[in-house]
């Protein structure tokens, strides 16, 4: 998964990935500790003024990779960032 964002890419293998290494960049500092619904509330309030409340929750019962990877489907949606998200080749063997 990439995700264009700023002016950088982020690379994952999940979107909760990403949006750890978004976090680390806003903050300057490494995120792989703390909760990413930390990050993503003040992430989403940031974007207030262009979305809609009802996008805006972080709901508990949803998981982290849920939220991060809905948030960066949010940022696409509105042209704040775009994702790209690649599928398995067809011809590869799954690993077991």
């Amino acid at each position: 998964m990439i995700f264009l964002y700023n002016g950088k890419e982020y690379r994952g293998r999940t979107a909760a990935e990403i949006v750890r290494e978004m976090a680390g960049d806003a903050n300057g500092s490494s995120h792989h500790g703390e909760a990413i619904r930390d990050y993503l509330r003040s992430a989403l309030a940031d974007l207030a003024d262009r979305v809609h409340m009802r996008e805006l929750g972080v709901g508990a019962h949803l998981s982290d990779e849920t939220l991060a990877f809905s948030y960066l489907c949010l940022l696409d949606e509105y042209a704040v960032g775009r994702l790209h998200v690649s599928t398995p080749d067809a011809g590869v063997a799954k690993r077991e």
